[in-house]
């Protein structure tokens, strides 16, 4: 009787605390907002430096403050934009180049566009897929090292990107989200000590943000 009598209690608790946890359904016609942190960690490969044999770079990784607003099309559909403030990264010298040091800082923004899947937009806990477009443009170019002096230009890049995340109600107002966006980047680099070559970024992007729902 007494076994019966806890196995009924913790029931009962168990659901209590299902019925008293904060949830906030989306539905079609909310807006989501996200603020936070992002990382971008390059998987740098670059073509060799036609005027410095077997010369190429690499990327290193740079974080800012990001943001995204989504709009939902339907109850699991929404359709995301991604933007931040500006990335800083350090460009150095890989292959016959890896004792050149630093050879540029470098600015980005990579606003991206993507259509999101929701798979549980009535739980507490909502996973959600999503692939896109990316545009970046790169700017604030700083050349160092070896570069001093040169120019060192680097072309805009279109690329799709695809995204797996997951939002955590905290309460009522506010929950918690984790992203990870994989982000193809690809640029044309050019300086008169290095030549034209071909750079390609395509970095993972790990962020975590705070959000509401409206």
């Amino acid at each position: 009787m007494n076994i019966k009598k806890k196995s009924l209690a913790t029931y009962a608790a168990m659901a209590a605390l299902t019925m008293s946890f904060p949830v906030q359904a989306l539905d079609q016609g909310d807006w989501i907002a996200r603020i936070g942190v992002s990382q971008v960690r390059p998987d740098t490969s670059s073509d060799v430096t036609p005027l410095i044999g077997g010369g190429k770079v690499e990327v290193d990784d740079g974080a800012s403050l990001s943001f995204n607003v989504g709009y939902m099309l339907t109850s699991n559909l929404a359709i995301d934009v991604l933007a931040a403030l500006p990335f800083e990264h350090d460009i150095s010298g890989a292959g016959t180049l890896s004792g050149a040091g630093k050879l540029a800082e470098i600015k980005h923004l990579p606003p991206t566009v993507s259509l999101q899947y929701h798979f549980q937009p009535k739980a507490s806990v909502r996973p959600y897929v999503g692939a896109g477009i990316n545009y970046t443009t790169f700017f604030s170019i700083k050349e160092k090292g070896a570069l001093v002096g040169d120019k060192l230009t680097l072309d805009d890049s279109w690329g799709l990107a695809a995204q797996a995340g997951v939002d955590f109600d905290i309460n009522k107002s506010w929950f918690a989200n984790l992203d990870l966006r994989y982000i193809q980047i690809e640029t044309e680099a050019n300086s008169a000590t290095t030549g034209k070559f071909d750079v390609e970024i395509n970095p993972w992007v790990v962020g975590l943000h705070i959000g509401t729902t409206f």
